[in-house]
This record gives C-alpha cells, sequence and structure tokens, in this order.
C-alpha cells in the first residue's frame, strides 16, 4: 500500500475501532479496524509499521480514554493514551515483521492476525504496574454475536475472533482484482470462513451454570453532591445520600409495592468515612440495615492497617448485628496514579496532580469472595472487572453472582458504558448473573447471556430492585483459566520466529 494511503488507513483503522466501543456500540467495525491497521503496514520495514501502528494507537486511545482528562487535566490523559498507543505500535512492527511469513502462506494470515492482537492485549494488560486492559478487542463485543465465545475461552477468545475475521476481510481485499480468472473460488472459502467466524458465536449455549435458587437483590445508587474529583469532599452527603435511598426503598417494602430484597448493594465510596471508626457512620448504615432487614454490601474506605494507608473495601453490613468483619474485601488491584503512586518523586516532577493522593492504597491479597448468608457473591471493585484473573478467582472461589462496585463520579457516562460492557463479558464467561452498582450511574443487572436489565441513567439517584439467579457450575472458559490466552500467544511467538527464518534465508539466498 503506497505510503499516502498508509497513513490515512492507519488513522481510519483507530477511529473504526473507537467507534465499535460504547457509547458508539458500532461492534462490526471493529474487525474493519483490525484489518485497515494490518493492511497498513503489511510489507513495510518494522520502524514503519510501528509508526502506523502508533498513529491507529492514537487515533483509538486519545478519544477513548477522553474521560481521563475531566478532571485532572490534558497531560495525564495524554501520557496514558501515548502509553497505550506505544502497544499498537508494536502490533504494527509485528505485523510488518511477519509479512514473509503471510505472503508464503497467504491462507495463515487470518490466524497470524488473531494471534498477533492477543499477544500484544496480553502484553498491555500486564505492563506497566500490572497494566491496563481497557479497549480490549473483546469489550468491544458487548452486542455481538461473538460475545458468547467469551464462555468458551474468555476474553482472549473473543478478541482473537474479532482479529480472526478483520484478517479474514484483509485476505478476502488484498488481490488483484483485475485478474477475476481463478479469483472467486478463494473468495467463496474466505467469504464461507467469516460468516463460520460470526455464526460461532450463537452456537455456543449461555446461560446460569448449574443454575439454583433465586434471590432478591436491591442496586442503591444514591449519586453524589457534584461530579469531579472532589466528588467526595462532602463525605457526609454521599453517605446520607445512600441512607436515605435506603431508607425509602425499605418504605416502599412495608407498603407492599416493592419487593422485599434478600441483599442490597451500595458502590463504592458509597462511604469514604471508615464506619468502623466512625460511630456516626457506622449508626447510619446500622439504621439503614436494620430498617430495610437485610444485609448491605458496602463500598467504604477504611483506615489502615499501616500509618497513613488506607483500603479500598467491599464490606459487608448485617441488620442486627453490624459489620461483619469476616465478609471484608479488600481491592487487589488499586490504580495506579489514582490510588497510590508509584515513583512519587519522579511522578511529582511530571505533574503536581499526583499529590491529590495523599495517602496510598494498599492491595488486598485474597478473591471477593463474601458469603452474605442468602448468595456467595464475587466482589470486584471498579477497573478490576477489566482484568481476567480477578473475576474468574471469584468464581473458582465459589461465587454465585457477581458483583462489581464502582464509582464513575470522576469520569462521564461514556466510560461507564465502557465498563458495563466489561460486565456483560464477564457475566457470559464465567456464566453468572453479574451486576454493576455506581454512584452516580449506570448501574444495572446482567443475566448470564449478557442482557442487561434496569440499567440506570448518569448523575442521577436510583434504586434498582431485581430477581436473580444463583450459579454454581463451570464454563468452559471459568475452566481454562490463563491458557487459552497463553496458547493464543504463543503462537503469536511461534509465527514471529517463523518469520525470522524466512527473513533470514532472504538475505542468505536473495535469489
Amino acid at each position: 500500500m503506497p505510503l499516502k494511503l498508509a497513513v490515512p488507513a492507519a488513522l481510519l483503522a483507530g477511529l473504526a475501532l473507537l467507534a465499535a466501543f460504547p457509547p458508539y456500540g458500532l461492534w462490526p467495525l471493529a474487525p474493519v479496524g483490525v484489518a485497515l491497521l494490518a493492511a497498513a503496514a503489511h510489507r513495510r520495514r518494522p520502524r514503519a509499521g510501528a509508526g502506523l501502528g502508533f498513529l491507529a494507537g492514537v487515533a483509538l486511545f486519545a478519544p477513548l480514554l477522553e474521560w481521563t482528562n475531566l478532571h485532572t487535566g490534558y497531560l495525564p490523559w495524554l501520557l496514558l493514551s501515548l502509553l497505550q498507543a506505544g502497544y499498537l505500535a508494536l502490533l504494527g512492527a509485528a505485523t510488518a515483521w511477519v509479512s514473509p511469513l503471510v505472503d508464503r502462506h497467504r491462507a495463515a494470515w487470518p490466524l497470524v492476525t488473531g494471534v498477533l492482537w492477543v499477544g500484544q492485549e496480553a502484553l498491555r494488560d500486564r505492563t506497566p504496574f500490572g497494566g491496563f486492559p481497557w479497549g480490549r478487542l473483546a469489550f468491544s463485543q458487548d452486542t455481538s454475536p461473538l460475545l458468547r465465545l467469551a464462555a468458551l475461552g474468555g476474553a482472549p477468545l473473543v478478541t482473537f475472533a474479532v482479529a480472526l475475521a478483520g484478517g479474514i476481510l484483509l485476505t478476502l481485499a488484498w488481490r488483484d482484482w483485475r485478474q477475476p480468472a481463478g479469483v472467486w473460488r478463494p473468495v467463496a472459502g474466505l467469504a464461507a470462513a467469516l460468516a463460520a467466524v460470526v455464526a460461532a458465536g450463537p452456537a455456543v449455549p449461555a446461560g446460569v451454570r448449574g443454575g439454583g435458587d433465586t434471590v432478591t437483590v436491591a442496586i442503591v445508587q444514591g449519586n453524589v453532591p457534584r461530579l469531579g474529583l472532589d466528588f467526595n469532599a462532602q463525605r457526609q452527603a454521599v453517605l446520607n445520600n445512600h441512607v436515605d435511598a435506603t431508607l425509602k426503598l425499605a418504605e416502599r417494602v412495608a407498603a407492599g409495592t416493592q419487593r422485599h430484597p434478600d441483599l442490597v448493594v451500595w458502590p463504592e465510596n458509597s462511604s469514604d468515612i471508615d464506619p468502623l471508626r466512625n460511630p456516626g457512620a457506622g449508626a447510619r448504615i446500622t439504621q439503614a440495615a436494620d430498617t430495610i432487614g437485610a444485609p448491605i454490601l458496602v463500598g467504604a474506605v477504611l483506615l489502615g492497617p499501616g500509618e497513613g494507608e488506607v483500603r479500598n473495601a467491599g464490606l459487608l453490613w448485617r441488620p442486627g448485628s453490624g459489620p461483619d468483619l469476616d465478609q471484608v474485601y479488600t481491592k487487589r488491584h488499586p490504580v495506579p496514579f489514582a490510588e497510590y503512586v508509584p515513583l512519587r518523586e519522579i511522578a511529582r516532577m511530571v505533574s503536581s496532580e499526583v499529590d491529590r493522593v495523599r495517602s496510598d492504597f494498599v492491595p488486598g491479597s485474597t478473591p471477593g469472595v463474601l458469603d452474605t448468608g442468602v448468595a456467595t457473591l464475587g466482589d470486584v471493585i471498579c477497573f478490576e472487572v477489566a482484568y481476567d484473573g480477578i473475576v474468574r478467582d471469584t468464581v473458582t472461589g465459589g461465587a454465585q453472582l457477581l458483583v462489581v462496585q464502582t464509582n464513575n463520579a470522576t469520569f462521564d457516562a461514556a466510560e461507564a458504558r465502557q465498563q458495563l460492557a466489561m460486565v456483560r463479558l464477564r457475566a457470559v464467561e464465567h456464566g453468572r448473573a453479574a451486576l454493576m452498582a455506581s454512584t452516580v450511574g449506570v448501574s444495572g443487572f446482567v443475566s448470564p447471556d449478557g442482557r442487561v436489565d434496569g440499567a440506570t441513567g448518569f448523575n442521577t439517584a436510583a434504586v434498582v430492585v431485581r430477581q436473580m439467579r444463583l450459579g454454581d457450575g463451570r464454563t468452559p472458559a471459568t475452566t481454562a483459566g490463563v491458557w487459552p490466552e497463553v496458547a493464543l500467544a504463543a503462537l503469536a511467538v511461534a509465527a514471529l520466529a517463523g518469520a525470522t527464518v524466512l527473513r533470514r534465508r532472504r538475505e542468505v539466498d536473495p535469489g
């Protein structure tokens, strides 16, 4: 492809990928974006492929992550976007590097494209500081028929299927159409392969694994006085919002207009006043739990264990007895530069905004498996839903329902909807009903086949009550764990090694 076409193709690739994600939700454009980037980088030097991949990455991540600059300024957003674009630069270089391999074995082009994307995401999901999986191809497919593939191999298999479809599109298009003789047979074969990929998703059964009893769950979205980094400057007001909304729910239950919940879920940061150390905050939560007559999962900031340290926790508060200290989950993956600051002295030289994080959040060490008495919950907090292993650990630990406690008050509706798309994938992946409880929205319930029910608006108060079916079995994805990703990433390494061998042979014998 001439460079004057490759540059706009790379930019269009990033924009097509962007449009596939919420809030746009044009999921068929994801394979188109994959195909455009692969076409732009094909047969180029790795350095040129990296440059084109970087352009695609900027076009994707800068607008996708725009919500990170709403209250922190442009610098953190810019640095994060450029860092994420760097991984697509690596993908572009890898795509250019394997060009001799796919030219020699054209039928392998879709497979190679698919495994390179999985390998790139595997790296990006883990580095640096534990990685940042936002913008994975799999998370763009929440309304796609490919979503059900998550039950077989989790997010890596969905990403592979999307990239495989993009590779098929590319292989279909990359030919000399001026010479039609003999073209239509491979075109028909590739078109049939593309149709088979798309049809594979709906063929996967989805639903509760080992479905059992149902429980009635209430999500309380209390809202905050104002959006922004200082959303909880009025911490008592945020706590009061959630208490008062729960008390109003209890009034409706007493009047017979609302089903009595077996469990109430409050979001992350619903009590940034430590209720274990502040008697007033504890008394208000006790009032809410006793009045509604059901345990409340409270999103709380707890002080300690050390001086100047805090924990982001899900804490079960029972009616009649108060906090159950045996049922506490501490967030295992605090967000770097938001909940803790690595390399603080160096980070301060880049931006003084890091000093807004006055106390570093301490990570927990155990999965969020909480026994409420009516159901065993798999609790993850905020961005943790993006990490495969953190969610899976709760299911293998016995979780019957998946719960995502989050606070979107420092972001916007686009970020909340992107997060809800991840919850949908997790529900299908593990065959579990799931819910997302947010301070400001979007909150909602998700069935094990990925459908959303009772979704709330953004920046509003709401209470939603639904029945949820408990699950206790395992999907193939839950059983397999990380191994599908390992296998696909290993194939990516094998493709790069194979291309290296071909390149060395060319150097020895240019003829």
